[in-house]
């Protein structure tokens, strides 16, 4: 993709997420990236999305510096680099504060798959990560936020769960481009909205039997995928 495609893209992914009622005001943001000429672009830093032009979207590289654009990127700029360093396969990021997600988040506490819904998604709990220390929020805070997330996926497949809670902050979801990145998005949220209404209807519900959980996931996703039409 020609990195004039890729910011149309990641402008229009941008104009979806506030459509999706994700984000008010300049509550979040989305990157894609172009790892052939190893180039992010990005939503600037604090402009509304009901003016936000695709002109306006800030081409930076892996060091953060400006390539294209005459804006400053996205204050999580760094975070989202973190990610795309360590993540190698995503295209993607969406970060939202994001009602449901953002109130699991802030209680430090996982989605927990309780039903299919969530299965077809994310194989697996939405995890949450620990809380920064004082010294990574006072040096590089963007950066060390990014480091505890890939941190917490240490034993975890990005690909198998494209989402995660930061302690006492919110959520960052990813995905094969920036649109697939705001589609998570929007299933995180219903996905933390449901989870929220079922712990409070019956709060000792159980997680889904990982049997169910793995049917679901894996008829969605991977080499023995079923789901919709086949590509011709």
């Amino acid at each position: 993709m020609t990195l004039k495609k890729l910011k149309e893209e990641v402008w229009k992914a941008n104009l979806e997420l506030a459509k999706s009622g994700l984000v008010i005001f300049s509550w979040g943001n989305v990157s894609g990236i172009n790892r052939a000429e190893g180039l992010i672009v990005i939503k600037p830093s604090g402009i509304e999305y009901d003016v936000l032009k695709v002109d306006d979207m800030v081409v930076v590289d892996f060091n953060e510096n400006i390539i294209e654009g005459t804006k400053r990127p996205s204050s999580d700029t760094a975070t989202h680099i973190e990610l795309y360093k360590n993540f190698p396969e995503i295209g993607g990021i969406t970060h939202t504060h994001s009602a449901y997600a953002t109130s699991f988040a802030q209680a430090c506490k996982e989605i927990p798959c309780l039903g299919t819904t969530h299965a077809d998604a994310f194989n697996g709990s939405v995890p949450v990560t620990r809380f920064l220390s004082k010294e990574e929020v006072e040096i590089d805070y963007e950066k060390n936020t990014g480091k505890v997330i890939v941190e917490r996926f240490k034993n975890l497949n990005p690909n198998a769960i494209p989402a995660v809670l930061v302690a006492g902050h919110a959520p960052f979801c990813w995905g094969k481009s920036a649109s697939d990145s705001v589609k998570n998005s929007v299933i995180l949220e219903r996905t933390a909205f449901m989870a929220l209404n079922t712990l409070q209807l019956n709060s000792k519900i159980k997680e889904l039997p990982e049997y169910i959980l793995q049917k679901h996931f894996s008829r969605k996703h991977g080499p023995n995928a079923y789901y919709g039409q086949i590509k011709k």
